[in-house]
């Protein structure tokens, strides 16, 4: 898990994510609530990466992968962190395999974690 991977990922605050939900900030907070994303505060601004909606919606693996990760112990920070950087088992960021449909491969290794 790098700084670097954090900082070469383009971050959404709420507001870029109401605009491009087509919602409401309490809609966007919800689906951070409910799992559906999850957030970082970078420089003091709540904010998700962008990688983690594809087609204007979230990505719909996300959820079930952020609670392994919850389950796991990680922190919030922690989970965008490992989900944004190259693990070395999957070949890539957690994210992309999950975009890529491994799914199960990525829980497998988030399982691993704990």
């Amino acid at each position: 898990m790098t700084e670097e991977a954090l900082e070469a990922t383009t971050w959404l605050t709420v507001p870029d994510l109401v605009e491009m939900l087509g919602t409401t900030p309490s809609r966007v907070r919800r689906l951070i609530d409910d799992r559906q994303l999850v957030a970082r505060r970078v420089d003091g601004v709540l904010k998700v990466p962008e990688s983690f909606l594809r087609d204007g919606e979230p990505v719909h693996e996300l959820r079930g992968t952020v609670i392994v990760l919850g389950d796991a112990g990680f922190t919030d920070d922690e989970a965008v962190e490992w989900l944004v950087s190259v693990d070395e088992s999957l070949e890539t960021t957690p994210i992309e395999a999950l975009r890529s449909g491994r799914k199960t491969e990525v829980r497998r290794v988030a399982q691993a974690l704990a």
